[in-house]
């Protein structure tokens, strides 16, 4: 089966009613049934191909990608899809100051394993009842919260995210330093903080794992390539306080005929238009 009828069974051409749409997402809304917007498979497609091959030269150049989506839908999907493919993720609250405190978040990291090893050893048991319970909690929380980017040892050099809406912390964050944005947005959705949008349903469980699935092929596909640097190249120490970026417009690298990752407008896959497209049932 094609990723084009994959996506399309998936649903992720749904997209909000109309009454709560974000008139900015005009330009991916291909018509309206029983009240409801339905998104251009084809805009979909394009922006997913370009994202790809973004993502691709990013990791091939030695960037991580962290991958953002706290809402439940997109929790299960984000853990194997990263996990598979070893990139950082956050898919509990964010964390305000994640990106533009860095260093204060390693600090946590390393109380997450001095914590660890306090536990392993067995240097648990010499504390009193109550302090253990304390410590026992702390651990929790911030494996809970942190554990996704336990091994992000450097800012990353891009951010996926499901959801802008939901996530606009962490999309502000990433946007004051420069990191750029690859966002699945649904028509509820602000695309002007996303600098590669995919427009489609960000609530189905289906079209989420799907275009994860996607990114995180060509995360696999970058690290093939990854270019051999010298020891030590592009990375931090992790008591050093990562530099920010110099703040720029990003937006313009990423049109689909001249973007950094040399899709051409050709590449696009040609899809029929979505006018036969069955909408849901208007509700009762």
């Amino acid at each position: 089966m094609s990723l084009v009828n994959e996506l399309i069974e998936a649903g992720i051409h749904f997209g909000q009613r109309r009454s709560s749409w974000n008139p900015k997402m005009a330009p991916y809304i291909q018509g309206i049934k029983n009240q409801i917007h339905i998104i251009d498979i084809r805009e979909t497609i394009k922006g997913l191909l370009l994202a790809k091959k973004f993502i691709a030269k990013t990791v091939s150049e030695g960037g991580d990608v962290l991958f953002v989506g706290t809402k439940r839908q997109a929790r299960g999907s984000i853990e194997a899809h990263c996990t598979a493919c070893g990139m950082p993720y956050i898919t509990e609250r964010w964390l305000g100051g994640l990106l533009t405190n860095f260093r204060t978040v390693r600090d946590r990291l390393k109380r997450l394993e001095e914590l660890e090893g306090l536990v392993q050893g067995g240097g648990m048991k010499s504390y009193s009842k109550k302090m253990e319970s304390q410590l026992t909690r702390e651990l929790k929380k911030i494996h809970r919260n942190l554990n996704g980017v336990r091994s992000m040892s450097k800012l990353p050099a891009a951010l996926v995210v499901v959801d802008v809406t939901r996530e606009m912390n962490a999309v502000r964050e990433a946007k004051n330093l420069g990191i750029p944005t690859i966002c699945l947005i649904d028509t509820d959705g602000d695309p002007d903080f996303s600098d590669i949008p995919i427009p489609g349903n960000d609530d189905s469980m289906r079209s989420i794992d799907l275009v994860l699935r996607e990114l995180a092929a060509a995360v696999t596909d970058g690290k093939t390539t990854r270019q051999t640097s010298a020891p030590g190249a592009g990375e931090q120490a992790d008591d050093a306080t990562p530099e920010a970026p110099r703040r720029r417009s990003v937006r313009s690298r990423f049109r689909v005929d001249e973007g950094p990752s040399g899709l051409e407008a050709s590449d696009a896959v040609a899809v029929a238009p979505t006018t036969a497209i069955d909408a849901p049932p208007s509700p009762a």
